[in-house]
């Protein structure tokens, strides 16, 4: 980033403003950020009213006078385009669901780990910049292309690029969507001491199923947080994403939750194929599946998990059905049984290894017929 960024800080514990300034000092000193500081919401609406160059708030819930939650629905009316990161404590579902629908971008847990908190500042300052180019380009756009364009910019902005870093394990992604926007998303969340990993598909294409696909990346990121057993995830997630839901989207997917140490990996799937082992010694085999329906169609579905432990060198991939459905010239299916023939006997070295060997065999299968689903793929390999 360029720019200097501008963060108002919102929080009535005073020794924050000097910890905050202490542990970002490399990017102050950087010229990248610049902080100001407020100690209740009302405080924060004078800053904000008198310096329209502020660019995101961080504000913590519980403070006096007025609340974050509060603060977070006065902010449109400051400026429709600022970007808010809540801080709210561990667990605490409830204000982090009702954050995110009054117009959070994310959300950090206290106490404030600061190596997450630079991570979540820099992807929601990305999101900004890419969004104020989506602005300032808005009256020169000649064509839908251009706007799909930088749609699609805004959703890779979303997925993750880092790949959590463990003791036990390795982990690589990728998606390409059939449209210059697609539906598919992955993500992964670190908790814990433990990794969670999603590989998800929203119904239908283009710019709606790109807007439903954040709406689920959030709820699943927020459920996840407060509940650690997948089928709850799912099952809150389900109930969110039911009660708000105008244009009847839904989004298959699976959840996994994978524990370094013991190797234990517990996954849930919502109507989503679930996931193919690779054992260290090339067998192959697909994971049973779990009871469930994709997310966003009924309220209280009843989702159960399954669990499989993984000896080092094991090999687990995530997919969307844009790997199985990719259609060649001749109208064939690629199917699982060639992405079980991929691995069979022929264990991948790396996680990077196996996803890349999947997008290499789709390809060749598909030759140049076109691609008519996103492919997404999400390979997770115990060290």
């Amino acid at each position: 980033m360029t720019d200097c960024y501008k963060i108002l800080v919102v929080d009535d514990e005073p020794d924050l403003e000097p910890l905050v300034l202490q542990r970002m000092r490399r990017h102050i000193r950087a010229n990248e950020y610049e902080f100001v500081f407020a100690s209740d919401g009302v405080e924060a609406l004078e800053k904000l009213n008198a310096d329209p160059t502020i660019d995101m708030v961080l504000s913590d819930i519980n403070m006096p006078k007025m609340d974050g939650l509060t603060l977070l629905q006065q902010l449109p009316g400051v400026d429709p385009n600022l970007r808010a990161v809540i801080v709210s404590a561990y667990g605490d579902m409830d204000n982090i669901r009702t954050a995110m629908n009054r117009g959070a971008f994310d959300f950090v847990t206290k106490p404030i780990d600061f190596d997450d908190l630079k991570i979540t500042i820099a992807r929601t300052l990305e999101h900004l910049a890419e969004w104020r180019e989506a602005l300032s380009s808005r009256d020169q756009l000649v064509a839908l292309q251009n706007e799909l364009s930088i749609a699609s910019q805004l959703q890779q902005s979303i997925l993750p690029d880092i790949p959590p870093v463990t003791h036990g394990c390795e982990v690589s992604a990728n998606m390409e969507p059939a449209r210059n926007v697609g539906g598919d998303f992955y993500d992964y969340l670190h908790m814990d001491g433990y990794v969670g990993l999603v590989v998800a598909d929203v119904s239908d294409k283009g710019i709606p199923a790109s807007m439903f696909m954040m709406s689920s990346r959030t709820a699943l990121k927020g459920a996840a947080i407060g509940l650690r057993e997948p089928e709850m995830v799912l099952a809150e997630v389900n109930n969110q994403l039911q009660q708000d839901n105008p244009t009847f989207m839904f989004v298959t997917l699976v959840y996994a939750l994978f524990n370094p140490d013991s190797g234990l990996l517990t996954y849930s799937s919502a109507g989503h194929d679930p996931p193919l082992l690779i054992k260290s010694d090339g067998a192959v085999t697909e994971l049973p599946h779990t009871k469930g329906v994709a997310l966003g169609i009924a309220s209280d579905v009843e989702y159960t998990q399954e669990s499989v432990t993984l000896a080092p060198g094991d090999t687990v991939v995530l997919f969307t059905d844009g790997v199985t459905e990719a259609m060649n010239a001749d109208n064939q299916q690629f199917g699982l049984d060639r992405l079980i023939e991929l691995f069979k006997n022929q264990p991948p070295e790396s996680a990077a290894a196996a996803n890349a060997a999947v997008f290499e065999c789709v390809r060749a299968f598909a030759g140049d017929a076109p691609q008519s689903d996103d492919i997404t793929c999400l390979a997770l390999r115990r060290r």
